[in-house]
């Protein structure tokens, strides 16, 4: 498995830098000098990927770092659609549809790509600024409140906040949030991005005490990077319910929370249920659903989701996939999981995948959007 991240963020980004550096030099009608400028330009804005990745980003100031992982991270998609779009004429000239001049020395195909590439990225930016509200309705005979026929909460994943996702950015998301005016809020994990640290240095979790109802989270891969003990400690300081592989009774609803599958010593979904039965959160299991309570689960990865119907679980939801950030990763994300975003159901249990509230990297949504959930569970 190690060998195949190594393929996907070293050799991967290496041939692409390399092959779209050839094409520049071909393409642009500059002198040899200008065009080791350009190719150098397009080297060192590779570089700068290294340096978000690495340690090095935490020893220089906040303003800077997030310049370096703005244009760092950014890279990854606009080289990923550099090199898409050259490959698509490279083909075009060699089934001879793309005339060869149009790929060498011409100033007028330099400043068509040079155009897509803005316009792509421009609307993509602002396709991420504008966030979706998903809605879903569950009716269900299982009375959550005593003395409220319908709970409304809102759900969200994969906030990354960090060096891209400012206070000031949080900041708005929580007056979307608030305006929903929601019984309570719950988090599929990766709230933070890949450091604790500007979110210290921002006093980030002050945002979080203007959330008008109640926050529970599960932990994400993101956590683990960021390193998980200071993680946790940010969850507290933010007034943030950690559910990490433990369970929370609010009247007829259980939230349960697992720990990141990044933990391998995590318990089982099984294990943590028949936990919390003997604590007296969970009646016993009759006639494959639980007959009282109504059983959600924050699991951050949506992997086996057979297990949530297994073990008689109404309601999962969950993020991890971005829904692969920008088109055709999404087709990835497609392949590589049961489902990657958005609704399904398996027997008696109803699951959403979402494609999250923030973002990884670059600040761009190509064939995907950000959302938030909002979620009403009605007794019927």
């Amino acid at each position: 498995m190690k060998y195949i991240w190594l393929i996907i963020f070293l050799v991967l980004p290496i041939a692409g830098v390399l092959y779209t550096a050839w094409r520049v030099w071909h393409l642009l009608p500059f002198t040899i000098a200008m065009k080791w400028v350009a190719v150098g330009v397009l080297v060192v804005w590779f570089s700068t990927m290294f340096i978000a990745f690495s340690g090095a980003i935490e020893k220089i100031p906040l303003f800077a770092a997030t310049a370096v992982y703005e244009v760092g991270f950014s890279f990854i998609f606009i080289l990923l659609y550099l090199v898409m779009l050259f490959l698509v004429l490279d083909v075009g000239r060699l089934v001879h549809i793309v005339p060869k001049a149009w790929l060498f020395d011409n100033g007028y195909t330099s400043i068509g790509i040079f155009a897509v590439m803005l316009l792509l990225f421009g609307y993509g930016n602002i396709h991420y600024n504008n966030k979706v509200r998903e809605q879903i309705d569950i009716k269900t005979d299982k009375a959550i409140s005593s003395d409220k026929k319908r709970t409304k909460i809102v759900l969200l994943s994969d906030l990354h906040l960090g060096y891209h996702n400012r206070r000031s950015d949080f900041r708005k998301w929580v007056d979307m949030i608030n305006a929903e005016q929601p019984d309570l809020i719950l988090i599929a994990g990766d709230i933070i991005d890949n450091s604790v640290r500007p979110l210290l240095e921002e006093n980030v979790a002050a945002e979080f005490h203007r959330l008008t109802a109640p926050v529970y989270a599960c932990l994400g891969n993101h956590e683990y990077y960021s390193n998980q003990p200071k993680a946790r400690r940010f969850y507290r300081e933010a007034g943030i319910t950690l559910l990490q592989d433990s369970v929370a009774k609010i009247g007829n609803l259980c939230i349960i929370g697992r720990d990141d599958r990044t933990n391998m010593q995590r318990k089982s979904l099984a294990m943590i249920m028949e936990e919390a039965r003997k604590k007296g959160f969970i009646s016993d299991l009759h006639h494959g659903k639980y007959s009282n309570e109504f059983l959600l689960l924050l699991d951050h990865q949506p992997y086996h989701l057979e297990e949530a119907e297994q073990n008689g679980i109404d309601f999962q939801f969950s993020g991890h996939t971005h829904h692969g950030q920008v088109w055709p990763v999404s087709w990835i994300t497609d392949a590589l999981y049961e489902k990657a975003y958005g609704s399904l159901q398996k027997g008696n249990t109803r699951y959403y995948i979402s494609s999250g509230m923030g973002i990884w990297g670059g600040k761009f949504r190509i064939g995907t959007q950000s959302e938030y959930v909002v979620l009403t569970i009605e007794h019927k």
